[in-house]
């Protein structure tokens, strides 16, 4: 999908020139009018959205809302160019993780289409996935998480506490889904390591339990973990629940 839109109040010379550009460097590219019919019809077509803001000229609300939903349920991402102050506007209306890179007027053509190019390779490369760690002893259950998580995720999977603390001298997560009840090294001691080491202290931390009583869910959240999942969880369930965790860090971020 390495195709591009560029979007903006009306095609003016500028952007008919950065369209031509773009499409010099074999990358798919048109304009739409930013409105959200327009943009509704062309952006299942599209990888990425450049928003081109001449002097006073700034998306609405809606259009902004629009692009801040469409561009996270499918994985695009949008380059801002304008002032700064429009591009600090739009910004502060999309999530910041949505924004790949921004530009401010007058646009070097050249930067922005290397930017793009870049912006397309990491794509294919899966570089704009979460990292998600896996830790439980059970291999099988192992190995149903990580065939549940690696379309949307790039997912690791390893069977023990000390595995995991290995794998991550080298490594980083954006989250790890941790096994309360290993033997050996148990979750919560993993957890009292993960949390007093400075480089994986602020990595988010999620359990994983076979125990759904009371008794059980109370020790877990005394440890005051990110959360957890009971292993009953069904697949579009733990899809679905990451998917919202991810979005409400982002925006705290």
């Amino acid at each position: 999908m390495n195709s591009v839109i560029v979007t903006g109040e009306k095609e003016s010379f500028l952007i008919k020139v950065l369209v031509k550009k773009v499409r010099e460097a074999g990358l798919g590219c048109e304009f739409v009018n930013w409105n959200v019919n327009d943009l509704h019809k062309k952006l299942p077509g599209a990888g990425a959205v450049v928003m081109y803001m001449d002097e006073g000229e700034r998306p609405g609300d809606d259009v902004l809302q629009f692009l801040k939903d469409r561009l996270h349920d499918d994985g695009r991402h949008l380059v801002p160019i304008g002032a700064q102050n429009d591009i600090q506007y739009v910004c502060d209306k999309v999530a910041g993780h949505l924004v790949f890179r921004t530009f401010t007027r007058p646009v070097d053509n050249g930067e922005l289409v290397n930017a793009l190019t870049e912006l397309f390779s990491k794509a294919a490369s899966g570089g704009f996935k979460k990292s998600v760690l896996v830790v439980d002893d059970d291999p099988g259950f192992l190995g149903l998480v990580r065939e549940w998580l690696k379309d949307k995720y790039t997912v690791t999977g390893v069977t023990s506490g000390m595995q995991a603390i290995k794998w991550l001298g080298k490594n980083s997560a954006d989250l790890i889904l941790l096994d309360y009840e290993m033997p050996v090294t148990t979750g919560p001691q993993v957890f009292e390591m993960l949390r007093s080491d400075e480089d994986t202290k602020s990595i988010p931390v999620m359990f994983l339990t076979g125990k759904s009583d009371r008794e059980s869910v109370m020790a877990v959240l005394a440890l005051k973990p990110d959360g957890y999942f009971l292993k009953s969880i069904e697949k579009r369930e733990l899809l679905e629940r990451l998917e919202e965790f991810f979005i409400l860090r982002s925006a705290h971020v």
